[in-house]
């Protein structure tokens, strides 16, 4: 078991949807575990290419622990209206476009980390990060490295009381924090569905806004019952216990096998 981590840089305005926001599509100050995982399986797949896309997206999603994101630099969210062609073709008079709004963020730099447990794709995920286009979320979102790719030592089973970390947590009515600051969003841990088990879950993502300015910010928690990892030279994450995901995809397989 090893840790991914390291560094982007945001190449232009980014945004990444919160789902169901389609009239006026709001978007995340950081990429949520799911894009994050979309990320890597792309990379992965433009650098090997000898598989279909989906193939390297379960391959990933079986081995990974957790995955996430950070913001390193302070973040500003903006509302555009944006135009898109919708049809070539018309009559006189007809309309050929639509204007929607959209939020798009900018940030100078994100961390990225992902936990996985095989040591031989994680190196080769290293090494397609090196070499394969980026982006954060969708292809109008491109990004660039701004470190080195590092593997990182991980610790497991941390037993400590009190856990202090910057990346999002999972919120629920259970969670008890101690100090920092943050802002709940509905996040999708997976890229895939299993069964018809497709859940937004509750994020508390570690920030502070001031004067319309997102900065990044730290959450002190105490007695989490979740699995705590200690990435070396990073800190702590806090990823959702392994009983509670087979659970989920068991409901899935469930509600699947009924409505056939």
């Amino acid at each position: 078991m090893k840790a991914l981590v390291f560094d982007i840089r945001v190449n232009s305005l980014y945004s990444i949807r919160i789902p169901f926001t389609w009239q006026s599509a709001l978007t995340y100050p950081i990429l949520p575990p799911s894009a994050v995982i979309g990320m890597l399986a792309n990379a992965l797949q433009r650098h090997k290419n000898n598989k279909h896309p989906l193939e390297y997206l379960n391959l990933i999603e079986n081995d990974l622990l957790w995955a996430g994101s950070r913001l390193l630099t302070p973040c500003v969210i903006k509302s555009y209206t944006t135009s898109a062609i919708v049809k070539w073709e018309d009559i006189l008079g007809g309309k050929f476009t639509n204007a929607l709004g959209r939020q798009y963020a900018y940030s100078k730099k994100l961390q990225i980390a992902a936990i996985l447990k095989s040591d031989t794709l994680i190196s080769n995920i290293a090494e397609a990060l090196k070499t394969s286009p980026l982006t954060c979320g969708d292809s109008e979102s491109p990004i660039s490295l701004d470190s080195d790719v590092m593997i990182k030592d991980v610790a497991e089973d941390i037993k400590d009381e009190t856990i202090q970390t910057k990346y999002p947590v999972h919120f629920t009515k259970d969670t008890k924090i101690e100090d920092g600051n943050g802002q709940v969003y509905l996040m999708h841990e997976r890229c895939k569905k299993s069964g018809d088990n497709f859940p937004l879950v509750s994020y508390m993502i570690p920030v502070r806004e001031e004067q319309k300015i997102i900065k990044p910010s730290y959450l002190k928690i105490r007695g989490s019952n979740e699995n705590v990892f200690k990435i070396d030279e990073i800190g702590y994450v806090l990823a959702k216990p392994l009983a509670e995901e087979e659970k989920g995809k068991a409901i899935g397989k469930k509600r699947k096998s009924k409505k056939k």
